[in-house]
């Protein structure tokens, strides 16, 4: 389908990250894998989403952080190794692969429109499906990198460096999202972290001596949350977007001819909506030709488009007219809410019904440490493997651990 022929010789490159320095490309399907246009197709899709309109260093991409991935996991195998386990050639190269590709199924500003332009499907799913098709077209080569990633290899802990409390992927995006939103607090040890892993019982821990930067990293992660993922101005930004697309959605549903970018417009239509029914290869391939130029390029046309909120929505998100946005320890009261939409309604002029993609509210999560799927386990020096939760004794690990909830409401600032 896309596949290369490429001289060996030629695989093994260099390449200068921002963040880790100079990153080796350590097997020869792995530079494959990275030449191919679904992984190209990476660099144009910012890790961030809209969070350049808070932080305007934020427009690094999940190209860049896939290669991060892969550079740690490769000083986590080596780690591991060095500690006596055994980690074969093909075992090592898979590992490899399934961390390089494990956010290849982000879409359009990654998580902003996740779940928007696929209607309840998030990128995991999407990410598995173009691994099969990749394996497809690579001779079964990515067999073994996909049972890991499913965690479906009997070494369990090679899927806890893909997808686990304290994966390569987290230990990455952590430190390349503080370097390029200039937010100190993320600052993390990844290299500390890593050089303290252990595996006992097929399953990853850390040694006592690593603890110190495990509790750091813990509130790192809380932080950046509140100050980068879910900051106020990024909320807002991120509920611009999405509702620009359901209204541009919503009014081709109607009958309205619409002009967008090609590769988004056949997601705005009937047949693109749910991936159920269609040829999956398919519609993975077109899903594989959105990126973040569509959706830009799209908001341009639809800034001077006749319709009011279509037009306000499209405007807001060129030009960083960002709704105003109130954030509550308790759900705002249905009175407040009818109260906004009113307000829009007289304003703009529109009926109420449509103030629905004006005025909005949801919810926000911050949980730093969940011991529901995976935990953090501190080796002691005895050799009693302890829950970072029970071992901590300088944070109350406790406070982290508790999922908090807040609520927020959107509208717009000025008419």
């Amino acid at each position: 389908m896309y596949l290369r022929s490429m001289e060996t010789f030629n695989r093994r490159k260099i390449i200068n990250d921002p963040v880790f320095g100079f990153i080796k490309i350590p097997f020869d399907i792995v530079f494959d894998l990275i030449e191919h246009p679904l992984f190209q197709r990476m660099r144009r899709i910012k890790q961030l989403g809209t969070t350049s309109f808070v932080y305007p260093g934020a427009n690094h991409t999940r190209f860049q952080h896939a290669l991060g991935a892969m550079h740690l996991m490769g000083n986590a195998i080596d780690t591991i190794r060095g500690k006596g386990h055994e980690i074969s050639h093909e075992e090592a190269e898979a590992v490899t692969i399934a961390i390089l590709l494990h956010d290849i199924g982000h879409g359009p500003f990654s998580h902003t429109l996740e779940k928007t332009i696929i209607q309840d499907v998030n990128h995991e799913r999407i990410s598995l499906m173009m691994m099969e098709l990749l394996n497809r077209e690579f001779s079964g080569k990515l067999t073994l990198a996909i049972k890991i990633f499913r965690d479906e290899y009997p070494k369990r802990f090679l899927h806890q460096l893909v997808s686990g409390q304290l994966d390569m992927d987290r230990l990455d995006y952590l430190r390349r999202d503080s370097f390029f939103t200039g937010v100190t607090e993320g600052t993390i040890g990844s290299d500390r972290i890593i050089k303290m892993l252990e595996v006992v019982d097929d399953r990853l821990v850390i040694e006592e001596k690593g603890i110190y930067s495990i509790e750091k990293f813990l509130v790192a992660r809380r932080l950046m949350y509140w100050q980068v993922y879910l900051h106020k101005g990024v909320l807002a930004g991120d509920q611009l977007l999405i509702k620009m697309l359901q209204r541009a959605r919503d009014l081709m549903a109607s009958g309205k001819q619409l002009n967008a970018a090609p590769a988004l417009e056949y997601f705005l239509g009937e047949e693109g909506r749910e991936m159920n029914g269609n040829d999956t290869d398919n519609f993975i391939l077109r899903f594989a030709e959105l990126d973040d130029t569509d959706i830009i390029s799209s908001a341009k046309i639809w800034s001077r488009n006749a319709d009011v909120i279509l037009r306000y929505l499209s405007k807001g998100f060129l030009d960083r007219r960002l709704f105003r946005i109130e954030i509550s320890e308790e759900p705002f009261s249905k009175e407040r809410i009818e109260e906004e939409k009113k307000k829009v309604s007289v304003k703009m002029s529109v009926s109420e019904p449509l103030t629905d993609y004006l005025v909005v509210t949801d919810t926000i999560s911050n949980h730093a440490y969940s011991t529901i799927d995976d935990n953090i386990n501190i080796l002691g020096k005895d050799g009693v493997v302890k829950d970072i939760y029970e071992v901590s004794g300088i944070l109350n690990v406790s406070v982290l651990s508790k999922k908090i909830d807040k609520y927020y409401l959107c509208f717009p600032k000025k008419i």
